[in-house]
């Protein structure tokens, strides 16, 4: 019997090993990865109606994380809910460890697909961090790093694919790769992205809508107006005819 739990320990304990030792990959650096591709990648992507490759290390496809993510629903400001067992948290760390306690088994493990790998291509810090602060430029990790860029905008755009492909790799490495210099000048999404897109398109939307609104009110105005002229016009009229007779 004892020798039968010690074995059961031993298999615990081993599988609790290989579930360490499986899974090398920042699921918040990838998380950050990811928001950056949607940003300020996807919606160029789209425009230009261009199908990513599954070859591409930025496919949705190659987010080890990626179907966990999507399987979250944030109900309320301290509401999160796991979308596989329905479980609720009061914060998005607690289901990120109850997704790697409870549906870890989901994971797709077999291939090395961990999105945080070109976090130092897409500038994930300056997603990561709330308040960023300023150090000094390492030329060999900045090197490194436009290197990863450029090889994933040859990958994921190959320019002899036709005209989208080669305005997406030029976008891409305007987007991305430009960035990283230590001599400075060049900001990272410096061509924008889906918030400022989508910002001012309501602020647009808003000013059209206060336009409709204020036309019709002076329509409604004018037309009042012209109604009241012409009551008066008749009081004016009968009341002359009155004094005549």
């Amino acid at each position: 019997m004892f020798s039968f739990l010690q074995g059961q320990k031993e298999t615990a304990s081993s599988r609790s090993f290989e579930h360490e030792k499986e899974v090398h990959c920042s699921r918040e650096r990838s998380r950050a990865a990811w928001k950056i591709i949607d940003e300020y990648l996807m919606p160029f992507v789209e425009k230009e109606r261009y199908k990513i490759s599954s070859r591409c290390r930025l496919h949705p496809e190659n987010d080890l994380y990626r179907d966990q993510e999507q399987h979250k629903m944030h109900v309320d400001l301290n509401e999160w809910r796991c979308g596989y067992c329905k479980k609720t948290f009061y914060e998005e760390k607690y289901l990120d460890k109850h997704f790697d306690n409870r549906h870890y088994d989901l994971l797709n493990v077999s291939h090395s697909k961990c999105l945080a790998d070109v976090c130092g291509a897409l500038h994930c810090d300056l997603v990561l961090d709330s308040a960023p602060h300023k150090t000094k430029c390492n030329p060999a990790a900045t090197g490194r790093n436009k290197h990863l860029c450029e090889s994933l905008a040859g990958s994921c755009f190959p320019v002899n694919e036709g005209p989208s492909a080669l305005r997406l790799n030029e976008f891409f490495l305007h987007q991305f790769c430009d960035a990283h210099t230590c001599s400075g000048g060049r900001k990272p999404f410096s061509k924008g992205g889906k918030k400022e897109t989508s910002t001012l398109y309501v602020i647009i939307s808003v000013l059209v809508l206060m336009l409709v609104a204020l036309f019709y009110i002076f329509m409604y105005l004018y037309q009042r107006g012209i109604k009241r002229g012409s009551q008066g016009l008749k009081h004016i009229s009968k009341f002359g005819q009155k004094k005549r007779s």
